[in-house]
């Protein structure tokens, strides 16, 4: 065997260097350096005994009219929001890459996919025992005859496995954990990662099969590793949500085959994570009393339609400087309807602090919701509840007019299926609703929105 060599890789952002140094050149961050022990020799095909060049095919350069584009075929998980937000369903060949901070339900999540997969499915775990897995198995679905358990972190003993079993679809749990006879530094190190999930990559590839990775994140909120991880799959997943929270949302950050704008809601419960396929019904607080400082606005996230309720808080500022704060929304955008207030509406509210919240606990970027935030604030500000039956849909621009927002049509839609009466829109918007019970107003400036709503 060759003489083992030793690199330095940073821990943060996987950059290599010869020697060891104070500060990453990349990332410039500080003491992330470390040494590890690379080996290098020549590695045979993921399937052992088999070489890899043999199975190759060579390739030559097409005209792009020459190339025939076949349909790709997705495999159904039987979650219809995972689904959702891979497009469609799981595409063979396909490397996943599922992230989520500790606790918040990744290995539930894939277990319950694993369990209810009408496919063979082989769940490798290298946190938790079998009997561990068994006892949440029993909670979720305990009659399922297609997944297999595997307690293994050595991507060798893995494939071995992999031969004799020969599943459909293969999960793993959790790609820090694995590490291979190919590099000789420790379990979740940049060199092991790189090196395990390349593993899996082309086994995936050559097979056809489909490889789910669970990765563990940083205190920042990026999964652990190097940043090439998230390049070298075909999909990246964030699964996010608050531990005050029961709901958890999974999100597309990178999608090959398919929008990364989609958005999958979950509750969790003792018995698993139950989907959900009315979002607006966790996302609308369902008091019978007209509150003020409460708007109802129609978001979209991918081609999903939300009504999500927003709540606002405007006082007098005790200390001097008012406070501004938002929780969910951004707080650039919140300082800059204010000043549009200010300066186009007349309100006063330099002096006062405004409190923000999107109930839920989502985190929502859609403008449209502008014109909900507006209204939200002055009905605090005025002490005067908004009509519960009322919602809002329109951007807001600096001069105060309010501007049109696209796909109105769906917003339209979903606000009139959960029972709203009026909705308020730019009169700039074409809207191509017809026979509608709710009513469509149609709002220039704030100044229309105001005094229909006080008078």
């Amino acid at each position: 065997m060759a003489k083992a060599k030793t690199s330095y890789f940073c821990q943060n952002c996987g950059a290599q260097y010869a020697k060891w140094q104070g500060q990453c050149t990349s990332c410039r961050e500080w003491n992330t350096i470390v040494e590890e022990v690379i080996q290098k020799e020549e590695k045979s095909s993921w399937k052992q005994g088999t070489s890899g060049s043999g199975q190759k095919k060579t390739s030559r350069p097409l005209k792009i009219h020459e190339i025939t584009r076949t349909e790709e075929h997705r495999m159904s998980s039987g979650d219809h929001e995972f689904n959702r937000v891979l497009g469609g369903g799981i595409v063979p060949g396909s490397v996943i890459l599922l992230g989520g901070e500790p606790g918040i339900g990744k290995s539930t999540l894939l277990l319950q996919i694993a369990l209810q997969l009408p496919y063979k499915t082989l769940y490798v775990s290298g946190e938790e025992s079998q009997s561990q897995i068994k006892m949440r198995a029993e909670r979720i679905n305990p009659g399922s005859e297609h997944c297999y358990v595997l307690t293994e972190t050595k991507t060798q003993n893995i494939f071995k496995q992999i031969e004799s079993t020969d599943p459909d679809i293969l999960i793993i749990d959790s790609i820090q954990t694995l590490h291979s006879d190919y590099i000789e530094s420790s379990a979740g190190s940049i060199s092991q990662i790189r090196e395990c999930t390349a593993e899996l990559i082309k086994f995936a590839k050559e097979t056809d099969t489909p490889v789910i990775l669970i990765g563990h994140i940083t205190k920042e909120g990026n999964i652990a590793g190097p940043k090439i991880l998230e390049h070298m799959v075909d999909t990246v997943l964030q699964f996010e949500g608050d531990r005050n929270y029961v709901y958890r949302i999974l999100r597309a950050l990178k999608n090959r085959f398919g929008s990364t704008a989609e958005l999958g809601i979950y509750e969790m419960l003792g018995d698993g994570l139950r989907e959900v396929t009315n979002p607006s019904e966790i996302l609308i607080s369902q008091s019978k009393d007209a509150l003020s400082g409460t708007a109802i606005s129609a978001t979209l996230e991918g081609i999903r339609p939300l009504m999500i309720e927003i709540q606002a808080l405007v006082s007098t500022a005790v200390y001097g400087t008012p406070q501004r704060s938002t929780t969910g929304y951004n707080v650039k955008r919140l300082n800059m309807l204010l000043a549009v207030l200010e300066k186009r509406a007349g309100f006063r509210l330099g002096a006062k602090d405004v409190f923000l919240n999107v109930t839920g606990g989502i985190s929502v970027d859609d403008p449209a919701i502008d014109l909900a935030v507006v209204a939200a604030v002055l009905s605090s500000n005025e002490d005067i509840a908004i009509p519960k039956d009322a919602c809002f849909a329109a951007e807001i621009g600096l001069a105060g007019e309010i501007r049109p927002i696209q796909r109105v049509d769906q917003r339209i839609l979903e606000a009139e299926k959960l029972g709203f009466s009026t909705i308020y829109i730019s009169g700039q918007n074409k809207v191509a609703v017809k026979n509608s019970n709710i009513r469509i107003a149609l709002v220039s400036k704030i100044e229309d929105v105001i005094s229909d709503l006080f008078g």
